[in-house]
């Protein structure tokens, strides 16, 4: 990749905004969900399968799922975009008060 390239990728990836939201991760083998939120939907899904291969994922029981039935098994979905709030607290309230929505109706595990 030439130089000016590069620097126009870097350039374009630090001017996209992040959406914030609410997501799941299921398992196909034992039907069982994993929901969390994510400041940035567009990167939470490389985080954690990374941090799944390396095996140090801090959710325990995502990561012993993981671990015993493999990736194949494994779905990410996006659940729900938040709406972009000019005040931290209030997004945070709307995203802990959608997350325990989504966590009640799927019957899911917090991540």
């Amino acid at each position: 990749m030439k130089t000016i390239d590069r620097k126009a990728a870097v350039a374009a990836y630090k001017e996209r905004k992040a959406v914030a939201g609410i997501y799941a991760v299921r398992c196909g083998s034992t039907g069982e969900t994993w929901v969390g939120q994510a400041p940035d939907l567009g990167t939470i899904q490389n985080r954690l399968w990374f941090g799944l291969k390396l095996g140090t994922a801090p959710h325990r029981s995502l990561q012993a799922a993981w671990n015993a039935l493999g990736a194949d098994n494994f779905v990410f979905e996006e659940l729900e975009r938040l709406p972009e709030e000019a005040l931290a607290f209030v997004r945070q309230a709307t995203a802990k008060q959608r997350l325990a929505h989504w966590r009640a109706a799927l019957k899911a595990s917090v991540i």
